[in-house]
């Protein structure tokens, strides 16, 4: 794969994981949205048909990691470091594209994010749409949980690359992206399971320079622990498949 297919590639999918996730939070955030407040569940769902869609679209270009903590494991398993920077340029770029395309598609919803006279219902918190908020803030924990869940998704997606049936049915995006919605519905309670830098990084910085009405905080004071413990939990499952498998 050349660098300029892998850039592409990675763009792509990534846009279209972020447009699918963070779309299907805006659906059960926002008010007038039809989708509102239809739960956590159609949250883990959502996200994993982004996995599918974002994936497959980009697997022939660059593989389809979508994930710097995918790619860095990756390396980290193989030893193979040339090509690590394209794949995380492609997929901030990408993820940044997929939150400002999110935006577009919600954004009658966002501009009415107004606190409305006589209502008693106030502006909806919108950062939640594109990164990730703790729901109890607690440094050390919060950073466990997205190693302990990263972790849980890279060491699989290694060791379905040992499975040779996976490879030649051709259903190996589909079963990680069943992975992701796992993950979501069972380690995503405490964080909002990030488990993906650039999905939550790229967002946020978007999310920061939006016109949204009463949008609040980015919450930058947070944001390092959707990158740090990703890539921690990344590294970690790369050194345990390249030693166990």
């Amino acid at each position: 794969m050349s660098n300029g297919d892998i850039f592409v590639g990675e763009i792509i999918g990534t846009a279209i994981l972020i447009l699918f996730g963070a779309g299907v939070c805006a659906a059960v955030t926002l008010r007038y949205s039809k989708a509102r407040a239809s739960g956590w569940i159609v949250i883990a769902f959502g996200w994993g048909f982004g996995v599918l869609a974002g994936a497959y679209t980009a697997a022939p270009l660059s593989g389809g990691h979508l994930n710097p903590a995918v790619t860095i494991g990756i390396a980290v398993d193989t030893g193979k470091w040339d090509k690590v920077w394209v794949y995380l340029l492609g997929q901030m770029v990408g993820a940044m594209l997929g939150a400002a395309l999110t935006y577009l598609v919600y954004l009658a919803q966002f501009q009415a994010n107004v606190e409305e006279k006589g209502s008693a219902e106030q502006p909806t918190p919108t950062l939640g749409i594109f990164s990730t908020i703790p729901e109890i803030r607690n440094p050390v924990a919060n950073l466990i949980t997205e190693i302990i869940a990263t972790f849980a998704l890279v060491l699989p997606i290694l060791a379905f690359g040992d499975t040779k049936g996976l490879g030649e049915s051709g259903v190996t995006v589909l079963v990680v992206s069943l992975l992701v919605v796992g993950i979501g519905l069972s380690l995503g309670g405490p964080t909002g399971y990030a488990i993906n830098p650039a999905r939550d990084l790229g967002p946020r910085i978007v999310h920061a320079f939006l016109p949204i009405p009463n949008k609040g905080t980015s919450d930058w004071g947070y944001a390092w622990i959707p990158v740090a413990g990703p890539l921690i939990g990344g590294v970690l499952a790369g050194v345990i498949h390249n030693v166990a498998f």
